[in-house]
């Protein structure tokens, strides 16, 4: 099948975060990304990995990710070389490791269109998403452009970056991006999606290798000029030191921030493929099966709930919960942890974390 895909298109996949929202489930050691969230029979990495093999050829797909995860990554990706997972030493948000895939490819294959996206987003419609994905390589690659992907807005979402178009079309289906917003109040939320101009920032990026470089030297010079000093070493023995030595020294800048909020080339596809970006236990509860009184329950099972309604409860296998007259809230038990909260408290979670921190230590994040 890859000898049937086109040898120019690469897709970097970025896998380094620790996904605190879904704790207790997801810690510092097996990020949810490693994990089967959603009860799909595969990680979030996993998934995503499966997903763009089928559109770029497997030994042009790359792994962003965390010094400390590479094994992780390479004992679940079967079939993934070494010189395919790209280690960040330090982290330092997504501009500089974008940047630093993409001079890596570009030195490779100058020629190349890359798809950047989260490794931890729940796509429902891989032939969808695998249409739309492609369609965008190829616009890429024959226009000067920079494309994020959009999300029809379900409701006024407050964790979502929001995008505001034009009718400037590029080819067929893509919008001029005239705004970003990053994670409006309910108000606001509620009036973009009034108007009809918005989409939701779905966090997938397409581009030519060339194009995006581009807006590094003009919007990031220095940390261009940074990665630009390494060229001669990418791809090879030295790649490792160069990258000790000098990406410490990039500014922790997001690739919205950095570059697309920015640059004047930017376009929108909207799309429709059955998206999540599965940030918190809600977007988990509002996509995943639910029995007759709302309740989800991941892996299924194990439960006995009486007189429960609305409950997000995600427990490991083999263990027995029972539950009676509890309504919307999430349980969650991972690492010697249980968490029981009711699920419009579930943006403290991050709160949470830091004070089982403070309390327990580090053995429990």
């Amino acid at each position: 099948m890859n000898q049937e895909l086109n040898s120019n298109y690469y897709a970097v996949i970025m896998a380094g975060g620790i996904g605190s929202r879904f704790w207790p489930v997801s810690r510092t050691a097996m990020p949810k990304q490693f994990i089967d969230i959603a009860g799909t029979g595969m990680s979030l990495i996993q998934a995503t990995y499966e997903r763009f093999k089928s559109i770029v050829p497997a030994q042009n797909i790359y792994i962003l990710t965390n010094d400390k995860y590479k094994d992780l990554v390479g004992e679940q990706l079967k079939g993934i070389q070494e010189h395919q997972i790209l280690c960040e030493p330090v982290m330092r948000n997504t501009a500089p490791c974008i940047a630093y895939a993409c001079h890596k490819i570009s030195e490779l294959n100058p020629s190349a269109s890359i798809v950047v996206a989260p490794s931890d987003h729940l796509i429902l419609n891989s032939v969808q998403f695998s249409k739309d994905v492609t369609n965008a390589l190829q616009t890429a690659e024959t226009n000067p452009c920079l494309i994020t992907l959009g999300i029809q807005p379900s409701r006024p979402d407050t964790g979502y970056g929001y995008i505001r178009f034009n009718e400037q079309n590029l080819g067929e289906g893509f919008k001029k991006v005239a705004q970003f917003t990053e994670k409006p109040d309910k108000e606001r939320a509620q009036s973009f999606i009034n108007s009809g101009d918005y989409l939701w920032n779905a966090g997938i990026f397409i581009w030519s290798a060339a194009e995006v470089l581009k807006a590094f030297e003009s919007q990031l010079p220095e940390m261009n000029e940074l990665f630009l000093q390494g060229r001669n070493v990418y791809n090879t023995d030295g790649e490792a030191a160069f990258l000790k030595d000098n990406y410490p020294n990039c500014e922790n800048i997001s690739i919205d921030y950095g570059i697309m909020e920015k640059a004047q080339n930017v376009y929108v596809l909207p799309v429709e493929f059955g998206w999540s970006d599965l940030g918190t236990w809600a977007s988990l509860y509002s996509l995943a099966s639910k029995d007759e009184d709302q309740n989800v329950v991941i892996p299924s099972g194990g439960t006995i709930l009486t007189e429960t309604t609305g409950c997000m409860i995600n427990i490991p296998e083999g263990k027995k919960l029972i539950v009676k007259g509890l309504n919307d809230y999430i349980i969650a038990e991972s690492n010697d942890t249980i968490m029981i909260i009711p699920r419009e408290s579930e943006q403290e979670v991050k709160q949470i974390v830091a004070e089982v921190k403070t309390k327990f230590g580090d053995k429990y994040i």
